[in-house]
């Protein structure tokens, strides 16, 4: 079974999606493991479930404090946690942009709405006094602007005739604890998908000059169209079990550096020369920045003067 994604949840109150997340996590099939909980309430009671079922949690009030230097020391915990995603269940602060930025398309929300109606509090009341014949929940990204990020997933719940705020939302919050742990599971579970990862790098590959895809000796592959190739992607070759990027670069002694650096993360790639690395991108937190340099670098090793010539005059520039 592949390693699961580590996710850490903040809450502030009751918890019950922290619940339903942690419950679901214990399914063989989900995607992710809950390793901490963190509230800016010590007495949340979602913190004493979450402690009576094993998982480490951390609290720190946010009154007195500025919301910066809170916003700094809940990061700090969740990093030194190991979490490589957030979940936000029922954390009830506003998020400064700079926490926000740090987990860009790494942190879920939650919202009993169908964003991208209702942002904000009150959503089952100003739903039922629209006259709606329908209010939900929505699964989404987090963005600096409140209840604004993309949405993942959502699921819909009819308003019956009579329903109060309270009745509808108790509804609602089923469909959440349902709606929740499906779309974290496959969220963070691409990460480690073979598909969505060669999907990355073909994006990445196809948009240097003249590039071209083509299958060569049972692994994809791209190249300058008509000449060599930059870039090829690992997939369980050879029952290797792993996915990975291999890109040209410098020599022997770049590969032993990198290799001596991370031996986890990189390896020199069989029927390969010494100026040719294997980067794994199976490891869930792979940095696509990096990636794209290294691909933009493989290509500009083998292409032609006539392609690269103009880019050495920008450089130089």
């Amino acid at each position: 079974m592949p390693e699961r994604a580590k996710v850490a949840v903040l809450i502030s109150g009751s918890g019950t999606n922290m619940a339903a997340l942690l419950y679901a996590s214990r399914a063989e099939t989900c995607g992710y493991e809950i390793v901490l909980v963190a509230s800016n309430n010590p007495d949340a009671a979602g913190l004493k479930l979450a402690a009576a079922e094993g998982v480490p949690t951390f609290a720190l009030p946010h009154k007195g404090m500025a919301r910066a230097d809170h916003d700094a020391a809940m990061d700090a915990a969740i990093r030194s946690s190991g979490a490589q995603f957030v979940a936000l269940a029922g954390y009830m602060r506003i998020l400064t942009p700079a926490f926000v930025n740090g987990w860009e398309e790494r942190m879920l929300n939650v919202h009993p709405s169908l964003l991208p109606a209702y942002k904000g509090l009150h959503t089952h009341a100003r739903a039922i006094e629209a006259g709606d014949n329908h209010g939900g929940c929505s699964v989404h990204l987090v963005t600096a602007e409140l209840d604004d990020g993309p949405v993942l997933g959502q699921t819909p719940v009819a308003i019956l005739p009579g329903d109060t705020a309270d009745t509808l939302a108790a509804r609602v919050l089923i469909a959440e604890h349902q709606l929740y742990p499906r779309m974290l599971s496959a969220w963070v579970g691409r990460t480690r998908d073979p598909q969505w990862l060669l999907g990355q790098v073909r994006s990445l590959a196809m948009a240097q000059p003249e590039a071209e895809e083509t299958l060569s000796h049972g692994m994809p592959c791209f190249g300058v169209i008509k000449g060599k190739k930059f870039a090829w992607v690992s997939l369980d070759h050879h029952g290797d079990g792993k996915t990975a990027l291999l890109v040209k670069i410098s020599g022997i002694d770049e590969q032993q550096a990198l290799i001596e650096a991370d031996e986890a993360r990189y390896y020199r790639p069989q029927y390969f020369g010494s100026d040719w690395i294997g980067v794994r991108l199976d490891l869930g937190d792979t940095d696509w920045d990096d990636i794209a340099a290294r691909i933009q670098r493989s290509w500009r090793a083998i292409a032609p003067k006539k392609l690269t010539k103009f880019l050495d005059a920008i450089d130089e520039f």
